[in-house]
């Protein structure tokens, strides 16, 4: 079958078998590496629901997508419950959620860091994705099982110039997927997918504009697209990984292992010496 969103081969056979009818929900799936989950999730066969805060993207993602839309901020419980309410609502089901929208705030040294604005991170990227597999949990995947994906990244691991809330709240995310993974088999797989430097918004201010520089310090030579991601994210989702639970897929262009290549690393210089345009 030809993807309307254009698959590398125009084919989702291998993956239509574990999605065909199911129900999934993507937060932060209007733009960047949301939006390109949530077009490959539908050419899977599935029906998606798409969260974000801005009300036109959210509808106008959820008319091209063919699904629905719910707009809100995943830091608040309200908007997490109603998103579940009216999946179930629209699809009867709610078998994949991806837990995507994070925030990279506050930017830069830890004992900078404003406590409110610090407190605001987990809430977004930790608190919220737990929240929102409890309601999923309670409202179909605790009968009738489902798979969770988490959108963590490669620095989750280590240390890095001016991320640190970022950084510690995405270790805290993959800690709880590994924590959820043991939790809810066998009946709900959670796994989490680390992307290194990718091409979208949050991130330009570190690729843009000396791209070709930060690209040559990646051991395959170019920072990563959002299909990049999304081909892992939904085979992580289908039933082509189905025996897989508490994993963590890097999906970084080789960023774990750039030591073993000569030449310094420009991405480290770039947090070092800019900042997001709202910090």
């Amino acid at each position: 079958m030809t993807s309307p969103y254009g698959s590398d081969d125009g084919r989702e056979d291998g993956l239509r078998d574990g999605l065909q009818g199911r129900a999934a929900i993507v937060t932060g799936g209007t733009r960047g590496i949301g939006r390109a989950v949530a077009e490959r999730l539908v050419s899977a066969g599935a029906r998606v629901c798409v969260t974000a805060r801005d009300t036109a993207e959210v509808r106008r993602a959820a008319t091209e997508l063919g699904g629905i839309g719910v707009a809100g901020s995943v830091g608040d419980p309200a908007h997490l419950e109603e998103v579940v309410r009216r999946t179930m609502g629209a699809f009867g089901r709610v078998d994949v959620v991806v837990n995507n929208a994070a925030t990279n705030q506050p930017y830069g040294p830890l004992m900078d860091a404003d406590p409110d604005a610090w407190r605001a991170a987990f809430t977004v990227n930790v608190e919220a994705p737990l929240r929102l597999v409890q309601h999923a949990w309670r409202a179909w995947m605790r009968e009738h099982g489902g798979s969770v994906v988490n959108i963590c990244t490669e620095g989750a691991t280590h240390p890095g110039p001016n991320i640190g809330a970022y950084g510690t709240s995405k270790a805290a995310l993959l800690h709880l997927t590994r924590q959820l993974a043991g939790e809810l088999a066998p009946r709900v797989r959670v796994n989490s997918v680390s992307p290194g430097l990718v091409r979208t918004e949050m991130a330009r201010f570190v690729w843009e504009p000396r791209e070709e520089e930060v690209a040559a310090g990646l051991p395959l030579g170019r920072i990563g697209e959002p299909a990049d991601v999304a081909r892992a994210v939904v085979w992580l989702a289908s039933e082509e990984a189905g025996w897989i639970t508490g994993a963590d897929l890097l999906v970084d262009g080789g960023t774990r292992v750039r030591a073993a290549r000569p030449g310094g690393y420009a991405v480290h210089d770039r947090l070092r010496s800019y900042a997001p345009p709202d910090s």
